[in-house]
């Protein structure tokens, strides 16, 4: 039987191992850029020379993206195999091999894996939760259902959806806009509400569809219409156009999953481009990505939520001085042995070692790609 590392015993990276899974959604999500029905997922496991092994998966987008991301990851352990488990030091390290080719796509998705592991294995050495090592402790963290209320045709499946999701005692979901005509939009927001009451916190996302011109005008539509926040709205990136849409709107401007590492959140916050920041795991820079957005948007007070990876983004969340919400995303359930838990619509930070993830082997072996 394998002993739990001691607490001060430094770890050494062993082998890194990439597996491929697709596996079903709850609820297809349709979004103004496509529609989801499976989630392709990269289980990462992080081998230690002492025994201990780090675990960590991304959301791939597409499922042919999968082995790209695992031939980065060979890489990853070509640099960092025998080294010690120091996460800052390796992010730095490998930042450096990748210079030329840049920190960005699946380069940035695989260090976040990698990154993601390493602090699983830290906290699994030193016997506690992954809250715990980075300066928290487990607790309750608010969510938001975000399994579902994609594009949908009817307007009964959509409320017959957002009552659903009110199960686990959530008490806020987000509904998918981005319809052909404001008309559109404006019948599912009606078609929501009326299903859930006014009482639940009501986000909306658009996935980035519009131009700035037409997301005035769909703001101030929705100015009126009890909306907890509006995400991402126009183009990522287009950060002069989302401190437009701060400026003029009243309904609160969400952006963040599509950070590339803190810099790029710095600027976006320098801009005065958001009310509130949702950074991505894989996106952000893993753990070690997270806890530098986290301490900018403590510097720039603003609330800061987390987009995808719920079992691991609670963890985080517990640590951030300006945490808001946390998206849940039941997307790893079936391959997890034990799948966040959700009372009263919280999230349960667990209180066992590690990031909480411990993989299904059968599952994982029936969704393998």
């Amino acid at each position: 039987m394998i002993q739990q590392a001691t607490r001060y015993q430094p770890l050494r990276v062993r082998n890194l191992r990439a597996t491929g899974v697709e596996v079903p959604m709850t609820y297809a999500l349709g979004t103004s850029r496509a529609t989801i029905v499976k989630a392709p997922l990269l289980l990462i496991d992080l081998e230690t020379e002492e025994g201990i092994t780090g675990h960590a998966y991304l959301f791939c987008y597409l499922r042919d993206a999968a082995p790209a991301i695992a031939k980065i990851l060979e890489e990853v352990l070509r640099v960092t195999k025998g080294e010690v488990i120091a996460p800052l030091e390796l992010w730095a390290k490998l930042a450096e091999r990748f210079a030329l080719i840049g920190v960005q796509g699946i380069v940035r998705m695989a260090m976040s894996g990698f990154d993601i592991a390493a602090w699983d294995a830290l906290a699994l050495a030193a016997g506690v939760p992954l809250a715990t090592l980075i300066g928290a402790s487990p607790k309750r963290i608010p969510a938001y259902n975000s399994c579902g209320l994609g594009l949908m045709s009817s307007h009964q499946a959509l409320a017959d959806e957002a009552e659903k999701l009110l199960v686990g005692g959530f008490r806020a979901i987000k509904l998918r806009l981005g319809y052909p005509t404001l008309k559109e939009d404006i019948a599912a927001v009606h078609t929501v509400r009326r299903r859930i009451g006014d009482d639940v916190a009501l986000m909306v996302d658009y996935n980035q569809v519009l131009s700035l011109a037409e997301a005035l005008h769909r703001g101030r539509a929705l100015d009126n219409e009890n909306i907890y926040w509006l995400e991402e709205p126009i183009r990522h990136d287009d950060y002069a156009g989302a401190a437009t849409l701060v400026r003029e709107l009243k309904v609160p401007i969400q952006i963040g999953e599509n950070f590339s590492e803190s810099s790029a959140m710095a600027v976006a916050l320098a801009a005065g481009a958001a009310d509130y920041v949702m950074p991505d795991l894989e996106r952000i820079g893993g753990v070690t990505g997270w806890q530098r957005a986290a301490a900018l948007a403590a510097t720039h007070r603003i609330e800061m939520s987390s987009h995808l990876f719920a079992e691991v983004s609670a963890h985080l969340l517990a640590a951030t001085p300006t945490c808001h919400f946390l998206e849940y995303m039941d997307w790893a359930d079936s391959i997890v042995e034990e799948p966040l838990k959700i009372n009263d619509g919280f999230a349960i930070v667990p209180e066992r070692p590690g990031n909480g993830l411990t993989w299904n082997k059968s599952a994982v072996e029936r969704y393998k790609i």
